[in-house]
């Protein structure tokens, strides 16, 4: 899906390269002004005035838990060919028309949302011009007839060639059984995209696009005054719409093993669990113990003991994904055929061990360190912090979350660690997987 950004999994990854030591008292953290526009759209928004830009994020409760069943993979489809075509413009128009503004549409599609998002310059003609045809994008899209049958066989052929691989294999099966009936369990089959239809795309569009699943995020050169009008720009067209239904709780996950065959030689090894949202009161101390487990990259318990000590893998990370209901905490390695069921059998002892005793004083004094010092590089850019302003409105988080961020990690204790891991991550309902590793003999 060419005009996808997917999001990525690699919390673990970002952790790692944010690890530096950069103060964050040297960044002014920003002020977040959150207010509601006339027609009752969320807005949150942050002036920067060091460069003649301005970067939007328009989300919509409209992401993959809400797919109809049987039609799994009709969000992202919607997504995809919301900025194709529109009644006023074709898609070689619609996209000569954002060339001529020097704007890049962009975008994604993750379980709880879909984004627009695009940056521009703040002078006030090309602002207003921006602001009008990505409205015509939401409000006017007419999802070609040609254009979506392309694009599902284009969807059908990237998700049949996927399917060939082991670790899209591995994901889908722990997502599967972590998620079981609900709707984070949704995963798009080739049957599944076979039945959607153009007429699903415009339901899809009509039912989720709206100002009541609506939030706008703006960051950059321009004033709260002319943030409302922007904001009521972009959005007025909107169908009001009604709120989505809330996404029902996720069941707790049930202890399932399941091995896959494939003439891979590395086998992919998955083993977690439903955990962590996005208010969770127990965020600061799974981060921080995620940190220490897997999540810090080099230095971390899970890279040391099956990677430095035994030589199992070249890569095994940790990873927590919040998400508006419980997202997964998930162990990820690969490994030789051979050696998968020893790499397995260690990565869980080494969490278990790891619950039961919580990280040493100097392990979390390392992991505060890493994660409180490079906080400033997440927002040293309005590209970067965009999408922070974006996040916390969408999942109404509290307006001081990034002011409080380095200070509330600092205040995590050993025994706050310990505690959170050994009430959430209980290793009798684990999920384990393993794909491939057959081609090693």
């Amino acid at each position: 899906m060419t005009r996808r950004i997917l999001r990525t999994r690699a919390f673990a990854a970002l952790l790692f390269f944010i690890a530096t030591a950069f103060s964050p008292l040297a960044l002014a953290l920003p002020t977040i002004e959150r207010f509601t526009t006339a027609n009752g759209v969320r807005v949150d928004f942050v002036a920067s005035r060091e460069q003649p830009l301005i970067d939007v994020v328009v989300s919509f409760d409209a992401g993959s838990a809400r797919d109809p069943e049987g039609k799994e993979g009709l969000a992202s489809l919607t997504r995809q060919l919301l900025d194709t075509s529109t009644r006023v413009h074709d898609e070689q128009g619609l996209s000569d028309a954002f060339a001529d503004l020097a704007v890049s549409l962009s975008g994604s599609v993750d379980e709880d949302r879909a984004t627009v998002a695009w940056r521009n310059l703040s002078e006030a003609q090309v602002r207003d011009a921006a602001a009008d045809l990505v409205a015509e994008v939401l409000t006017q899209p007419i999802f070609s007839p040609a254009i979506f049958i392309r694009e599902r066989a284009n969807a059908k052929a990237a998700l049949k060639d996927a399917l060939t691989r082991p670790e899209v294999l591995s994901e889908r099966t722990f997502t599967a059984n972590v998620y079981r009936d609900h709707p984070y369990g949704k995963l798009p089959t080739l049957e599944s995209l076979d039945r959607i239809t153009r007429e699903d795309l415009i339901a899809f569009h009509r039912a989720y696009y709206t100002r009541a699943a609506a939030h706008v995020a703006i960051v950059g050169d321009l004033d709260r005054a002319q943030a409302e009008q922007l904001a009521d720009r972009i959005t007025a067209k909107l169908p009001a719409g009604e709120p989505p239904k809330p996404l029902p709780p996720v069941a707790p996950t049930q202890a399932h093993d399941e091995r896959i065959a494939h003439p891979a030689q590395q086998a992919h090894l998955r083993l977690g669990l439903a955990v962590m949202t996005r208010d969770d009161p127990d965020y600061f101390p799974l981060l921080v113990g995620n940190h220490v487990l897997g999540g810090g990259g080099f230095g971390s318990r899970l890279v040391d003991e099956i990677r430095e000590k035994r030589g199992y893998a070249y890569s095994v990370a940790s990873v927590l994904e919040p998400r508006r209901q419980a997202g997964p905490f998930v162990i990820a390695l690969q490994t030789r055929g051979k050696q998968a069921e020893e790499a397995m059998a260690l990565a869980r002892e080494t969490l278990e061990r790891f619950r039961e005793q919580g990280p040493t004083a100097e392990e979390l004094r390392r992991a505060q360190d890493n994660i409180a010092q490079g906080f400033g590089l997440r927002l040293d850019s309005n590209r970067k912090l965009i999408g922070y302003v974006s996040m916390m409105g969408y999942y109404g988080l509290p307006l001081d979350w990034l002011e409080r961020y380095p200070e509330a990690v600092r205040a995590v204790s050993t025994q706050q660690v310990q505690d959170a891991f050994a009430r959430r991550i209980d290793p009798a309902r684990l999920v384990t997987v393993r794909v491939g590793g057959d081609g090693d003999r």
